[in-house]
């Protein structure tokens, strides 16, 4: 038995979800959540995977799947989502995501990537790879960096500190970031790079 803790604020959905995936045989949904932390909030010995919607208040999937995995790196997670933002997949990956497919993939055969993911395959749903790998992020690994940062709301000492940079070094790697998207300052520029699933 697949034991499956499944994250997702929309309400009807994930109630039906979890309806769905409880006639299936091999599989018992151990709880819910609106959240990204119900699923950290949750027993972690009582689940085998985690299914989390990609868009959440607060902590989104690809967040979520960061803290799981850095508290248990064997964690499984599989990504639902209804869009697919360039980049956003390369992101969920790196951040230990083995299953990504869309909200519309029937009960049935979620089941099953559930069941590929448990025995350590990974599954990525075909059209959402193409719309999701979109174009190449311009931005280094740096200035991703810092814009992580800046989203989270860190102001540039603090990002500074945070990275062991010199505060100049901090604004030259915002201001780098901020041409390159075109973007008026560090929070617009932070924003675009979230939305395009860069950071």
């Amino acid at each position: 038995m697949i034991r499956v803790f499944l994250a997702d604020d929309e309400d009807m959905l994930r109630t039906a979800l979890v309806s769905l995936l409880e006639l299936e045989d091999a599989i018992a949904v151990v709880g819910d959540g609106a959240d990204g932390q119900a699923a950290l909030g949750h027993d972690p010995a009582e689940v085998d995977v985690y299914v989390l919607d990609l868009e959440m208040p607060g902590l989104d999937g690809v967040d979520t799947t960061r803290a799981l995995r850095a508290r248990d790196p064997d964690a499984a997670v599989v990504m639902i989502t209804r869009h697919a933002r360039p980049g956003i997949l390369r992101s969920a990956l790196a951040a230990g995501v083995r299953g990504f497919v869309p909200k519309s993939t029937p009960a049935e055969e979620l089941a099953r990537i559930i069941a590929r993911v448990h025995a350590g395959s990974r599954y990525v749903d075909p059209e959402l790879a193409v719309t999701a790998l979109g174009f190449d992020c311009p931005l280094t690994d740096r200035e991703l960096d810092v814009l992580r940062l800046a989203h989270r709301g860190l102001a540039i000492a603090d990002i500074a500190g945070t990275l062991h940079l010199a505060q100049g070094t901090v604004r030259n790697y915002l201001s780098d970031a901020m041409t390159k998207l075109g973007a008026p300052n560090r929070h617009a520029a932070a924003m675009e790079a979230h939305r395009l699933g860069w950071i």
